[in-house]
């Protein structure tokens, strides 16, 4: 199975300001009960993301992002590895009212239990992926608006 998502969120800010939010990398298990755990430098290249996230269905996600491109305040790439793997990629541009950020990944299971549980509950799992991102992605509006 895999899990691609292209999803794309527009916010009435400016770039630098929602930058200033995902830099706030000491702050995201204080926004989103789901992450469970999550140990980060920053958003730096090279940087490697170790995080375990909780989503609304019954399972724990364990996985790391690493860093391989950051470019403030339009650009993140990473590679994704453990119990899912592959690529994430984030975008953000200006446009004349504020900022669009679009999130494009695809992902596999790597480890046999969650691809055994995503082959079953494909549906549900789908839905908690995209339910977490667009929390996620929320949550970075709310606080670029409010100050971080």
């Amino acid at each position: 199975m895999r899990l691609t998502s292209d999803r794309e969120y527009r916010f009435a800010v400016p770039p630098e300001a929602l930058w200033q939010v995902l830099a706030a990398t000491d702050e995201y298990r204080q926004w989103w009960p789901w992450l469970r755990d999550f140990q980060a430098v920053g958003l730096v290249v090279g940087d490697d993301w170790r995080c375990v996230v909780r989503p609304p269905l019954p399972y724990t996600l364990r996985f790391a992002l690493v860093l391989d491109e950051v470019v403030a305040p339009s650009l993140v790439r990473a590679r994704v590895h453990g119990d899912i793997a592959g690529t994430a990629a984030l975008t953000i541009a200006p446009t004349a009212d504020g900022v669009r950020l679009r999130l494009v990944s695809d992902l596999t299971p790597s480890s046999r239990a969650f691809g055994l549980l995503s082959s079953v509950l494909r549906p549900l799992v789908v839905r908690a992926h995209d339910l977490v991102l667009d929390n996620g992605a929320a949550q970075f509006a709310d606080r670029a608006i409010t100050g971080p």
